[in-house]
């Protein structure tokens, strides 16, 4: 069923956009930007620290400049991809149809550092301005992150699998908890599915787990619908690509000889155990304390690692801040704008 401004507008509180109920006040997005930025910087301080100052300077003054724009070309295609693979996931199953303006705000100002709950409050907000219900907005939203796992952790446990057999430098921390846990897990996933049920309409902890089963049964069916659906694990796989390969270039122009690409792939995902954009702030303090010392982990040099991930977070998180600012009054708007179920 179409459902026009007036419908929208009609279904809200007055006055309740999502600049205001997702994002908080404007006069708090300088306080938000700012804490950030404090964050991200006293994480780098503290691994810089431990890599010693006098090393990451000495390697900070002899960048390969060529390598940035190469970074910035596969960041803008890690967006795209996440684009589509949400316009699709949200329309999945009878879902919402969103026009692609209005998806690309949501995805530019949902990496952003504006929210103190994590992106995916501004995307279960602007899910339930499109007409879904509650428990179908938080189905959709919790099955974007099981959509990025669908293809990261099957790719981290192969590369997980190459490192162990190729080198045994590599602790057995890193590795075993993808090639273990990773099966482990999503058999524990869909035995659950079964009894899922009998979780309806429960409270606490029991309502958590409904919806997180819920958010892997949508992915199962997508999965099973791959001409309908194939366009979101594309998009999904090519965010991935997109990130992987702007931290590669950051390497790059940081460090001579980057790992081979199973190493580099098993870092990042270790680096990556919660998807950014579940976190606070763009995930803003966090990224920049674990991912040095995940790469560190398959083998690259603390102060090198310590220079790429922060090239890497101004190109993934602080560039993507000129296009969700301007996103930002859209938003607002986004109940008055045409949708469909």
């Amino acid at each position: 069923m179409p459902l026009n401004g007036r419908v929208l507008a009609a279904m809200a509180p007055p006055h309740a956009h999502l600049l205001k109920d997702a994002i908080g006040p404007q006069h708090k997005l300088g306080a938000l930007i700012a804490s950030a930025a404090a964050l991200a910087t006293g994480a780098l301080l503290g691994v810089a620290w431990s890599a010693g100052f006098g090393r990451v300077w000495r390697t900070l003054v002899y960048p390969h400049w060529i390598w940035f724009p190469v970074a910035i070309g596969c960041e803008a295609l890690a967006y795209l991809g996440y684009t589509l693979a949400y316009r699709e996931t949200v329309r999945a199953e009878g879902g919402a149809e969103l026009r692609t303006p209005s998806a690309v705000a949501l995805v530019t100002t949902g990496f952003g550092v504006f929210l103190q709950g994590g992106g995916f409050a501004l995307d279960r907000e602007a899910l339930k301005r499109a007409g879904l219900r509650e428990s179908d907005a938080r189905a959709r939203v919790l099955g974007l992150g099981a959509l990025e796992y669908s293809v990261l952790g099957p790719v981290a446990a192969v590369a997980a699998a190459i490192v162990l057999i190729r080198d045994g430098q590599v602790g057995l921390g890193v590795t075993l908890p993808w090639i273990i846990g990773l099966p482990v897990g999503a058999a524990i996933a869909l035995t659950a599915l079964r009894h899922r049920r009998a979780l309806e309409g429960r409270s606490g902890w029991r309502a958590g787990l409904a919806h997180a089963l819920a958010a892997v049964d949508l992915v199962l069916r997508m999965l099973r619908a791959p001409r309908s659906y194939g366009l979101a694990f594309l998009g999904i796989g090519l965010y991935w690509a997109g990130d992987v390969f702007c931290l590669w270039a950051t390497l790059h122009a940081f460090f001579a000889h980057p790992p081979p690409l199973a190493e580099l792939l098993l870092g990042y995902a270790t680096g990556y155990a919660i998807t950014r954009r579940a976190l606070p702030l763009g995930g803003a303090g966090v990224v920049e304390a674990l991912l040095p010392f995940a790469l560190g982990w398959v083998g690259i040099a603390l102060p090198q690692a310590l220079l790429a991930v922060a090239a890497y977070r101004i190109i993934n998180l602080w560039l993507p801040m000129i296009p969700a600012l301007a996103a930002i009054p859209a938003l607002a708007q986004l109940e008055a704008q045409p949708a469909s179920r």
